[in-house]
């Protein structure tokens, strides 16, 4: 395995990031090209005398970067050789319907483990039972739902997290095993029923605005989903953005 940099240990520099930095230039010169395989973590640790700590840190932010993914028992696999040059954003969600001047009341009507629909069996690959927090939300007079869902391996006690108060990508990001690199998001308009009618207070059959985003990870698990719906004609959907790169 060529090897032009080593690990400068006077250097004030953490050696996880040094180890990343190294790996990082690997990928984006072509060393490592995308497709291929990298080296075991055993054999990274010999080249560079690190931990296994220390690789499997860096490694991980490579994975997070989308330079990197990991495949379960085959190995980890170069996926990207050159940073993506479009517009880096992040986003923050909160109040995304709102109705200017209106007071804004958020109420937990229904949290813990269910069996999930067909739909989010299919978004999580996954037959088992995940978290889900149901949320009435007041803007003014007009009520809209909003729905989480959470497989059940990202937070070991999401039971004891205020999902109340705190925005789901603050928790995921600050306590997840895994953290957000995408969201995917789909508008469209459907004709309530059963439950969710009977909590908007509405005839089956109204027409509402139903608004999904897919929370997916770097090497692309889906780990959350959430679903507003409402049926109101006088609040507005905002989704802010802001540069960080």
């Amino acid at each position: 395995m060529k090897t032009d940099k080593i690990i400068d240990r006077e250097s004030k520099v953490s050696l996880y990031v040094q180890i990343y930095s190294i790996f990082k230039e690997k990928i984006t010169t072509g060393e490592w090209p995308t497709g291929t395989q990298i080296p075991a973590e055993d054999a990274l640790c010999e080249t560079f005398d690190v931990s296994k700590s220390t690789v499997r840190e860096a490694i991980y932010e490579l994975v997070r970067e989308g330079y990197l993914k990991r495949l379960q028992g085959k190995g980890t696999f170069v996926i990207m050789s050159a940073p993506h040059h479009g517009l880096i954003m992040r986003t923050r969600m909160t109040e995304d319907v709102y109705r200017e001047g209106a007071t804004f009341n958020k109420e937990i009507i229904a949290r813990g483990k269910k069996e999930a629909s067909a739909d989010i069996k299919n978004f999580f690959v996954t037959e088992d039972y995940v978290y889900f927090v149901l949320c009435k939300n007041m803007v003014g007079v007009e009520t809209y739902l909003e729905e989480l869902f959470i497989p059940l391996y990202l937070f070991a006690d999401i039971e004891n997290k205020d999902t109340l108060c705190n925005s789901i990508y603050d928790l995921i990001e600050s306590k997840g095993t895994k953290k957000v690199f995408k969201v995917l998001q789909t508008v469209e308009v459907i004709s309530l029923t059963g439950e969710i009618a009977v909590i908007l207070n509405k005839e089956e059959g109204t027409p509402a605005l139903l608004v999904s985003r897919f929370l997916l990870s770097s090497d692309g698990s889906h780990i959350g989903c959430m679903r507003f719906t409402g049926s109101g004609s006088q609040f507005k959907f905002q989704m802010a953005f802001e540069r960080i790169k």
